[in-house]
């Protein structure tokens, strides 16, 4: 289902008016898709591929608010859950040194949360930008919504 280019609320594909701002849908519509080439359900799944990076480059290229919000959603997200896991391996390193093996199994098990807890997010983010979904994550999603100009 397509999305207004102007507030990024879902219109009906027959509808010739966005039912929230009033802005011609349609033919704007189609041809912000045909620029990129990509529909905005597949251009809001390519924004999780490589996480924060093609977040990065979609936020760049791509002005539908649809995408543009997935893809700061996907550098927000996968941006901090980047930076969390290299605190954590600086940490996990620094735990073995100081604490034997019993720092080297808390570390462990502290990174393998982390990269489950990635893993999980990134699937459900990609199915649901797919499925054409404008789906927060409860706190990344709201500044993610503003860093995107909604």
């Amino acid at each position: 289902m397509p999305h207004c280019t102007k507030c990024g609320t879902m219109v009906a594909d027959a509808s010739a008016f966005c039912p929230n701002c009033g802005a011609p849908s349609g033919v704007a519509a189609q041809s912000a898709g045909a620029q990129s080439g990509l529909s905005e359900n597949v251009a809001g799944l390519l924004c999780y591929v490589f996480g924060w990076l093609t977040g990065l480059i979609f936020f760049l290229i791509d002005k539908r608010p649809y995408v543009r919000f997935h893809a700061a959603q996907s550098m927000v997200i996968f941006g901090a859950l980047h930076i969390v896991s290299i605190v954590l391996g600086r940490i996990f390193v620094a735990s073995f040194f100081f604490g034997g093996w019993s720092g080297f199994s808390v570390g462990w098990l502290l990174v393998s949360l982390v990269n489950l807890a990635t893993l999980v997010l990134w699937v459900l983010l990609m199915i649901k930008a797919y499925q054409g979904e404008r789906f927060k994550v409860p706190v990344a999603g709201d500044f993610a919504e503003k860093l995107a100009g909604k």
